[in-house]
């Protein structure tokens, strides 16, 4: 096994162990997750779970004998929140409390702040923070496996160091090991690339275990800001006894770089952008080698429209190299495009200052594909 250290961890539950078969809550399957996390709790460590298993729950409330409508599953979240959360408040001796999140609550730089700072003062006061979908109101989020990258924005928002999936294998193998007996655990990976995820299935896959792959995108997310990940086995009591004990039974995602300033870990992963700018060699160099704002005069190029705070992507040679929120509008950029700051004011009749995407509202992408 791997030995385990850290300090604040975000624990990824689904409905499967919340309410199995989707018959309502069961919480004699969470008795061992919640010991983990009151002993993890008294050895001063925090830990805020993401919880699945809310239309799960509520899906005997609102019986139907089609595939649900979104407004039905919905009606079945709206009950089964409740059920949830008096399932998890049963297991605990200290308050839980629920934040019920949507996309659009990471994607608003205000809110991003909010929500850490609630789960600051919830962990700083004792509770159990729980965390979940807004599935009441949120539509395009109703699918499975969505909380697991939930699960890593989670992680983002909160700082923290650690998540912790729970699946229902031991963890990532080189096959099904519920259909081939020969498949083989992998204890530690350090990269998550194209081989790594064909293991997790899709078309064209035959070793796919179900639900892997928004568990190695969550993971991909975490690795790349700092943040180590886990995938084990929630059915079983023997991997959270691991777990007290500073072990792992399970597969271990190691960071591929340290912990990156949370303003810039919003930006890179939960702000949506919103056009690009195409720059010439030598404002990438700028920015890339020498750590430079961008200025108007590299610009070469504007795509899509947008206003003034958005994100926008930033490209060199049809690469995009860079990601940062613009001090000007893409109206406003047409016209700036490839001048010198000092001829904003008789351009525009006004300006926001020399820096077309400041420094500090700008991250560098690791890959293209970032």
């Amino acid at each position: 096994m791997n030995r385990l250290s850290w300090q604040r961890a975000v624990i990824k539950v689904g409905s499967a162990l919340i309410a199995p078969e989707g018959r309502g809550c069961n919480p004699k399957l969470l008795q061992p997750l919640a010991q983990f996390v009151m002993r993890s709790q008294q050895a001063g460590k925090d830990v805020i779970i993401v919880s699945s298993g809310s239309v799960a729950a509520g899906r005997q409330q609102v019986p139907v004998t089609h595939r649900p409508t979104i407004a039905e599953k919905q009606a079945m979240a709206a009950i089964g929140q409740t059920q949830m959360m008096a399932c998890w408040q049963q297991l605990f001796d200290r308050p839980c409390a629920q934040l019920l999140l949507t996309a659009g609550d990471l994607h608003d730089r205000t809110r991003y702040v909010n929500i850490k700072n609630t789960i600051n003062q919830l962990l700083k006061h004792g509770a159990v923070p729980i965390i979940n979908e807004n599935d009441t109101v949120a539509v395009d989020e109703l699918k499975v496996g969505d909380n697991d990258n939930l699960a890593a924005y989670t992680a983002l928002v909160a700082q923290a160091d650690t998540l912790i999936i729970c699946s229902d294998v031991d963890g990532l193998y080189t096959a099904d090991p519920r259909k081939n007996p020969a498949a083989t655990r992998l204890d530690k990976i350090f990269r998550i690339d194209e081989k790594i995820m064909r293991l997790a299935g899709g078309a064209g896959s035959a070793v796919g275990t179900g639900g892997m792959l928004t568990k190695l995108q969550a993971a991909q997310t975490c690795m790349g800001s700092g943040i180590q990940t886990c995938i084990i086995n929630g059915h079983h009591k023997s991997a959270f006894d691991a777990l007290i004990k500073g072990k792992l039974d399970g597969s271990l995602f190691c960071p591929s770089q340290a912990p990156v300033h949370a303003r810039k870990l919003w930006l890179q992963h939960t702000l949506k952008s919103r056009g690009s700018l195409v720059v010439d060699a030598g404002a990438m160099a700028a920015v890339k080698g020498r750590g430079a704002s961008l200025l108007a005069k590299g610009i070469v190029g504007v795509e899509g429209k947008f206003r003034v705070g958005d994100a926008v992507t930033i490209a060199c040679d049809n690469t995009f190299f860079a990601k940062g929120l613009v001090n000007y509008s893409s109206d406003d950029l047409l016209t700036l495009k490839g001048s010198k700051s000092s001829d904003f004011e008789q351009l525009l009749g006004f300006t926001r200052g020399p820096e077309i995407v400041h420094r500090d509202d700008l991250i560098l992408l690791a890959s293209p594909s970032d």
